[in-house]
């Protein structure tokens, strides 16, 4: 059974920092891009950063790029979001998804909520 089990979430101040994992089960972690997406209560669901199978590729939403920094452990099969100088409207749910173009897979989701 695939599952990705996200950890991390939690409340933080205006310029702090969190990291989000994703461990990944289920399935061979190193054969897949994955993603992070998040959803904001009462708006759309938002691509947030993606990276390939090796984690040299990765591509960022522009609000994000330069805050926060995708990566992955495939010995370890987790998937991490650096989250860094979180701001108000960084306060959503953060999901992690396997694939890039299309997301096969998605775990519970973890609350990050980002307020003074």
């Amino acid at each position: 059974e695939v599952q990705l089990v996200e950890s991390g979430g939690g409340l933080v101040q205006p310029g702090g920092s969190l990291r989000l994992s994703c461990a990944a089960s289920g399935f061979t972690f190193s054969n897949y891009d994955m993603t992070w997406v998040r959803q904001a209560t009462g708006k759309g669901l938002e691509w947030v950063s993606n990276t390939d199978r090796g984690g040299g590729d990765t591509r960022y939403l522009d609000s994000v790029k330069g805050r926060f920094t995708i990566s992955r452990d495939n010995a370890k099969n987790t998937l991490y979001l650096q989250m860094n100088n979180l701001q108000p409207e960084d306060t959503a749910v953060y999901d992690c998804a396997r694939g890039r173009t299309i997301l096969d897979a998605w775990g519970q989701g973890a609350q990050v909520t980002v307020t003074s």
